[in-house]
């Protein structure tokens, strides 16, 4: 685990108890919150009613409606709003609800946030973090369940960050508030009421670093978001049938972690990328890439890619559920792997 110099590791540990997702990022929020008072949220729904998925509750009753302030459905006019404020000195949080809604603000997003820094010489700084639920898993339709991580994180300038569990969801959201550059912070909705072992006081962990929560030496399994709960379980079951499976949660997709993916696959010589985002096009063929650039010759297969079919998420929960990536198709990956020895 890392964090920051604020919160040793044996603070950690004693301070440590079990959340969900969703009170971990409240958490989070509400701790930036009351370090600098430079930090406020804005957004649909965000400040009366909590935020459509309960991530913000709390929060204006704590701290009123000049810090929590809820907005017209106007998702180019908030960024917009957001890009100034930072620019002028503010942290704000910028919600935007569901994912997909981004691309009605990707004018503001991709030339106005991302841009201005460099733009103006390193003299204007963007401070802002922009959060959004992405995901299939809740039966919301294709223009409420999509994963476009891969959309931005080809933008320079932004920040594209993914945690998998309770404890990434606060400890990123801290680095996101305090970080300096535009950051998009993607929430998994399936994820949301899942429950990890969290440090009450506030702590960051960078954003750009990697995890291995599992280590293993047969097989590398790279997963993004919600696919590492998924990859820990197909772990877990190939551990039964005698495979060693390492996993690496990259937790952020820009900046990239490619050093410890590389590493990895150095390590076990075949490697499994994971996302729930449609296949062609993915951030899998981008990680397939550079470890083919960086340790193609330890490899004994080629590097195999998992995510969904090119298509919009179906509706229908059965036909949702055979979209999305699972435990039993990422074993079955793992198996080809080994197979081709």
């Amino acid at each position: 685990m890392s964090i920051s110099a604020e919160l040793t590791t044996e603070q950690a540990a004693e301070s440590t108890r079990s959340t969900t997702y969703v009170k971990a990022f409240n958490e989070g929020v509400a701790q930036v919150m009351r370090e600098d008072e430079d930090v406020f949220v804005i957004g649909e729904d965000v400040a009366a009613y909590g935020g459509v998925f309960h991530m913000y509750d709390g929060l204006l009753a704590e701290f009123g409606p000049r810090r929590m302030v809820d907005t017209p459905i106007a998702e180019m006019g908030l960024i917009g709003l957001g890009v100034g404020a930072a620019a002028r000195g503010l942290r704000p949080i910028v919600d935007i609800m569901f994912m997909d809604f981004l691309a009605v603000a990707l004018d503001q997003v991709v030339n106005q946030a991302a841009k201005m820094k460099f733009m103006f010489g390193g003299e204007v700084k963007v401070p802002m973090v922009i959060t959004v639920a992405y995901g299939a898993g809740v039966s919301a339709g294709a223009q409420h369940s999509q994963s476009l991580e891969t959309w931005l994180a080809h933008t320079p300038g932004l920040k594209v960050v993914m945690p998998s569990n309770a404890q990434d969801a606060k400890g990123l959201l801290v680095s996101a508030v305090r970080d300096d550059n535009p950051v998009v912070f993607m929430l998994n909705k399936v994820l949301l009421g899942s429950r990890g072992e969290v440090p009450e006081e506030i702590f960051e962990i960078p954003i750009g670093e990697a995890s291995i929560p599992r280590a293993g030496d047969d097989v590398t399994i790279v997963a993004f978001g919600r696919m590492v709960q998924e990859a820990l379980k197909a772990a877990d079951a190939l551990e039964k049938e005698g495979v060693s499976v390492e996993v690496i949660d990259p937790r952020s997709v820009q900046p990239l972690d490619t050093a410890t993916i590389v590493d990895s696959a150095r390590k076990t010589n075949r490697v499994l990328v994971v996302h729930e985002a449609v296949t062609f096009g993915g951030i899998g063929a981008e990680v397939s890439s550079q470890i083919q650039e960086e340790a193609f010759d330890y490899l004994d297969a080629p590097v195999l890619r998992i995510g969904a079919p090119f298509s919009p998420v179906p509706f229908s929960a059965p036909l949702e559920k055979a979209y999305v990536p699972d435990a039993e198709r990422i074993a079955a990956g793992a198996r080809r792997l080994i197979e081709r020895n």
